[in-house]
């Protein structure tokens, strides 16, 4: 049913006849662990290959393997039918091969054009180096993806999406052969992802081979030629990607049918949970901040609200003030539970019963080189230690019961959060957040970067806490998703509430039509 091979032949009247990369039964073991096994892959010139695979699938370690980050155990890699080695990542950059990382690999107080061309600055003939020319190499990069920042600005003076393009101009400012680009959409609206496609056929038409990373089932099928699926460590089958169907792929991606992408069990609604009036904010001069604009909403007990925008739409701002981020400059009335309430802080927020899961969970989520338990009792060391020593049975037992009912496959809650997949590392921020006991759940795109499977069980918890009476507020870029898991939708646009609609009424054209007016 899979064939391996299925396109050795090449694509006739195309570019991709030559074979420009096979690895060939690569292993890789971390001690006792197996991360992968005999894993096989070949990428043609002039193709996009997409590599699929549930979180923990073992891409990202045979990624890491062919760009040079890790060592295989066993196996070869050919590049034009010569074999070689990949020592490290200068020596894959020499080789044609360049990467566009998921978590974004910038230096915040560099600037923009600095870390395009990071670790090969441009020198005057004295030897120092030409900023100048830098900036001019840069800019010429970032119009290739319609992106209009001054080459000057500071990384950390950028939103996350606007980071990741300044990422995948770097990876085209090497003008590399082969180039792994892995979840490079995760971050960017969908305008700024049209650009980037537009971008990838461009440089499949010159001839480069492109191996593509995603959890957006509908992007392979606008830019992918072949699909090359993972489970477990194991190569899986490749497919033509114009001969297979979103369902085919998740069956090979997960081993088994995915009917019911979207559970949704009838919940009864409760009173009021979260009522907001007149939600106005202002960011400071120089803020990149998206400003906001008498923003009224409210939420139930036992619903879950969705919110639908593109990037920058101000959808973050808001959970942020609802959270005390922007206190001093923001006016609203808040109200929970029907009482009138001030929230100065995130302190305030928690005791208040709203808790918020940030979309930056390596940011802004996780402590990666602390503990799963460690960043599960981030907001609660005052609960487990109220005098001069810490409740460790208590917490503990809390961490287990986390781990348990949210499935984190790791092996101990002393695991650093660094070693978890994507999926996982977004359950420990749930299980955080969760353990606060929490009367509003804020969750800003929880499943951004995370595989089907995952996907789904986050989906299946926000169900189960919306059964228990929890109000639920979900950001999502991704609009089935956005339908999928809500009762209510709004939408956003440039800081203001555009429509709302209620599940059985929302489609994707009315949703997009009402956060571009």
């Amino acid at each position: 049913m899979y064939n391996e091979h299925i396109m050795n032949e090449g694509r006739k009247g195309g570019t991709m006849e030559k074979v420009l990369l096979n690895m060939k039964a690569i292993s890789k073991t971390f001690g006792s662990v197996q991360a992968l096994k005999e894993v096989s892959l070949d990428l043609y010139a002039g193709e996009v290959l997409a590599l699929m695979g549930e979180n923990g699938a073992g891409k990202s370690t045979l990624m890491n393997i062919l760009s040079g980050s890790l060592q295989p155990t066993k196996g070869e890699i050919y590049l034009k039918g010569e074999k070689v080695t990949v020592p490290g990542p200068i020596a894959a950059k020499k080789l044609g091969i360049s990467k566009i990382h998921q978590e974004l690999q910038i230096v915040p107080e560099m600037s923009v054009a600095e870390n395009i061309f990071l670790g090969r600055w441009m020198k005057k003939k004295g030897g120092s180096v030409d900023f100048k020319t830098m900036a001019a190499e840069a800019r010429k990069y970032l119009e290739m993806l319609d992106v209009h920042v001054d080459p000057a600005t500071k990384l950390k003076d950028l939103r996350i999406g606007e980071q990741q393009l300044v990422e995948i101009a770097k990876a085209i400012s090497l003008n590399s052969e082969i180039i792994i680009m892995d979840e490079p959409t995760s971050a960017i609206s969908e305008k700024e992802a049209e650009k980037l496609f537009t971008i990838i056929r461009k440089l499949r038409s010159e001839g480069k081979g492109i191996i593509y990373i995603t959890h957006r089932m509908e992007e392979i099928f606008q830019i992918a030629d072949r699909l090359t699926v993972m489970r477990d460590g194991t190569y899986i089958g490749t497919v033509k990607a114009s001969e297979t169907s979103k369902d085919e792929i998740i069956k090979m991606m997960v081993g088994r049918d995915m009917s019911e992408q979207y559970p949704k069990d009838p919940t009864e609604k409760g009173e009021i949970a979260l009522k907001v009036e007149n939600l106005t904010y202002t960011p400071p001069a120089g803020s990149f901040r998206r400003s906001l604009k008498n923003i009224s909403l409210h939420v139930r007990h036992g619903e879950v609200l969705g919110i639908a925008g593109l990037a920058g739409a101000g959808r973050s701002e808001l959970f942020e003030c609802l959270a005390g981020v922007h206190y001093k400059d923001t006016t609203a009335k808040i109200s929970i539970d029907g009482k009138e309430v001030t929230i100065k802080n995130p302190a305030d927020a928690i005791k208040a019963g709203i808790s918020f899961a940030t979309e930056d969970r390596k940011g802004t989520g996780l402590v990666l080189q602390r503990s799963i338990g460690e960043n599960m009792s981030l907001p609660l060391l005052k609960k487990f230690s109220p005098a001069f020593f810490m409740k460790s049975g208590e917490e503990k037992k809390e961490w287990n019961k986390q781990m348990e009912t949210l499935r984190v496959k790791a092996p101990g809650t002393k695991t650093l959060a660094s070693a978890l997949s994507g999926g996982n590392q977004q359950k420990v921020v749930l299980g955080r957040w969760l353990m606060t006991e929490p009367k509003i759940l804020l969750l800003d795109e929880p499943t951004r970067g995370i595989d089907v499977g995952a996907k789904a069980e986050i989906y299946q918890l926000i169900n189960n806490l919306a059964k228990q009476g929890m109000a639920i507020i979900v950001v999502s870029s991704e609009l089935p998703e956005v339908i999928g898991i809500s009762d209510r939708i709004v939408t956003f646009c440039e800081g203001e509430l555009t429509g709302e609609y209620l599940q059985e009424e929302a489609t994707q054209e009315k949703l997009l039509q009402s956060a571009t007016k």
